[in-house]
């Protein structure tokens, strides 16, 4: 028998839908975001590989506001594991799946396929939006996945997002923001260059700093869930903190900071080290690169309550327990049974710990990923760091300063 044909990642339907979703999420976004989305009108009829640095929930909106056509944008397992919902989306719009942790052959497949069949494909290279208002780690394998792919790149930079919306935070401010193609690198000129050489330029041109003051983001809850972001103290070390309107405290010692309408932070009563948030992110950072982590595994650094969920990869999230008691040691999870089993998630054996959104966290242990949920000031990016020392230091690379975002 012959080899059965292959059916078509582009449909009719997707050109139809986008063009239709099109004429009310522009100004949702105009409306909402403040955004100024500038059409590329160097388009024409071809396809393109955009990339785009990541700092709002809607950056992919902005991205398909600029372009014409239908775009297929590079999601991870997180989106195609909500049973009915995610067959929706696929339905819809056919996004490119990636398995967030892994080197996913597969994903890159299917983004040939794409490629062949004319499709524009975008991606964020960061993989996660960014905590500091500053455009972060970028995985090198895009620029290998550039040259595969042997499409036009667009780099498409978003500026202001993080005024707009910081990831830590739920409340829009009301600002100004742009989005548009900063750059075009053809195929005939990054052909001649090295993967590390592209990657430079990628990483060049979606550079987007947003510690500066560059306008007035205004909200009256300005500071609300910043404890999603903190967990060093400047005065007390590992900490939890409180927000409340448009200042954030640390519960131990009771340090107050205000979060400016400009963006920049200031100690009540105090001189903070500090004027934004990524040079606060940066002394968090360098504060566990720091840390002996083997002597922290005596006693939890910290401790957290969440719902934990099984991923069924590309299928559901299957509902384990609820409101289950977490702490975090130097080297491992815990998980506190209670009336159940209990838990240990060794860092040692265990391959990888993310952040997704605001206040979720997988843990990929084993064969199976098991996603936490936490309250609305729940922070998964201490556990992230935490796992990521630990892992430096195991294999033998205690100067090592990436810690996972």
């Amino acid at each position: 028998m012959g080899k059965k044909k292959q059916k078509k990642w582009m449909k009719l339907r997707h050109r139809l839908i986008t063009g239709f979703l099109k004429i009310f999420l522009g100004p949702y976004c105009r409306l909402t975001y403040g955004v100024e989305m500038v059409p590329f009108r160097e388009q024409g009829n071809r396809a393109y590989l955009i990339l785009f640095n990541h700092t709002t929930a809607y950056d992919q909106f902005f991205v398909g506001m600029s372009f014409r056509g239908p775009v297929y944008y590079m999601a991870t397992e997180d989106i195609f594991s909500m049973g009915w919902v995610s067959s929706l989306i696929r339905w819809l719009v056919e996004p490119i799946p990636i398995r967030k942790q892994t080197t996913d052959v597969k994903a890159v497949m299917n983004c040939i396929r794409v490629a062949r069949e004319g499709g524009t494909i975008a991606l964020a290279p960061e993989g996660n939006r960014t905590y500091s208002g500053c455009t972060g780690y970028m995985n090198p394998a895009i620029a290998s996945l550039a040259k595969k792919l042997g499409l036009p790149i667009a780099l498409y930079r978003i500026e202001g997002g993080y005024g707009v919306q910081p990831r830590w935070t739920d409340k829009l401010r009301r600002g100004k923001m742009k989005s548009y193609v900063a750059r075009v690198i053809e195929p005939e000129e990054y052909a001649g260059m090295t993967a590390d050489q592209l990657m430079e330029e990628i990483s060049k041109g979606l550079y987007v700093d947003e510690a500066v003051v560059d306008g007035l983001y205004k909200s009256n809850r300005r500071a609300e869930y910043m404890e999603r972001a903190l967990y060093v103290c400047p005065r007390c070390g590992f900490a939890e903190f409180a927000s409340s309107g448009n200042h954030v405290s640390c519960k131990t010692c009771g340090m107050q900071v205000e979060y400016g309408e400009d963006k920049r932070l200031q100690g009540v009563g105090f001189d903070l080290p500090f004027e934004f948030m990524a040079d606060w992110y940066a002394y968090q950072e360098d504060f566990v690169n720091g840390q002996d982590i083997g002597k922290l595994t005596e006693a939890p650094i910290f401790r957290d309550r969440a719902d934990l969920s099984e991923v069924i990869v590309y299928e559901r999230k299957e509902p384990l327990r609820q409101g289950v008691a977490i702490q975090l040691f130097g080297d491992r999870v815990v998980l506190d049974g209670g009336s159940e089993q209990e838990m240990i998630f060794p860092f040692a054996q265990t391959s990888a710990i993310t952040v997704l959104g605001r206040n979720k966290m997988n843990i990929y242990f084993g064969d199976k990923i098991y996603q936490f949920k936490g309250d609305r000031s729940f922070n998964a990016l201490k556990y992230v760091h935490i796992y990521h020392r630990f892992k430096n230091i195991d294999r033998g690379n205690a100067d090592g300063k990436f810690l996972g975002l």
